[in-house]
């Protein structure tokens, strides 16, 4: 087996061994399914709620998908702005990392105030906890455009504007993929503590419901599934990144 083989099989290689240590520790120890449910415990309740848990999960996948969306569209402009200009990286970003610090759940109430239980907070909160890394590597690789490169462009006479659009953009593109990968996974657990406190649908609803019921293998089940979800995602952006930019990484992919 080559090396590149053994790479694309490691992470399931892990997932089956860590799932076989867990079934066993807890068919060994007698773990009782209120306090920690073994795998196969979650499997068969995965299995016996499969139709709640899909509606739960449909909802919680377009929910944080419509959040997600928001947050592509805000991200970039930001990250355009601030990397495209100095004053403006200099006004606007200390004030977005001071927001990027301020926990997000804490927003969740005052967003059912102002637009009620449902949809509205989740979809927010999924924008609001996803945003940041997509403005801050879209600004990085705009803000870090080499100065001899802009140099020798203007000299060639691209303008200011040229030179951001044709070279800058182009350039974080690798940033920009990166920061998918990362929002994504950001955006479900918005969309999850948002479901938890003000919503009556969703896997975050189906996690409080299932845990005041004394399900935990349900609860369990559901925490699969937003896994499942933010992981299928997570590929499907690494497949575009390596499709449409992978220039950047001609060194890595030619070992």
């Amino acid at each position: 087996m080559n090396k590149k083989t053994m790479e694309r099989w490691s992470p399931w290689a892990l997932l089956v061994a860590v799932i076989l240590i867990w079934q066993a520790l807890c068919s060994a120890f007698s773990v009782s399914e209120f306090v920690f449910p073994s795998p196969a415990r979650i499997w068969e309740q995965l299995i016996e709620f499969r139709t709640v848990i899909a509606g739960h999960a449909w909802r919680t996948f377009w929910v944080t998908m419509a959040g997600f969306g928001i947050a592509i569209v805000v991200g970039v402009m930001l990250g355009f702005l601030i990397g495209s200009s100095r004053l403006a990286y200099t006004a606007i970003y200390p004030l977005m990392t001071a927001f990027n610090a301020l926990p997000k759940a804490a927003f969740v109430p005052i967003l059912v105030v102002w637009f009620g239980i449902g949809i509205g907070p989740a979809i927010l909160t999924a924008f609001l906890i996803s945003f940041f890394p997509i403005m801050v590597n879209i600004a990085t690789g705009l803000a870090t455009l080499e100065p001899e490169l802009e140099d020798v462009l203007r000299v060639l006479g691209a303008k200011r504007w040229d030179v951001l659009i044709k070279v800058g953009l182009p350039r974080s593109m690798p940033y920009f993929y990166g920061s998918l990968k990362v929002a994504i996974t950001l955006a479900f657990v918005g969309t999850t503590v948002s479901e938890m406190t003000a919503a009556n649908e969703g896997i975050g609803y189906l996690l409080i419901s299932a845990g005041s019921a004394m399900q935990m293998g349900l609860a369990f089940a559901g925490l699969v599934v937003v896994g499942v979800m933010a992981m299928v995602m997570y590929e499907l952006f690494s497949y575009i990144e390596k499709h449409n930019a992978s220039w950047a990484y001609r060194n890595s992919s030619s070992q």
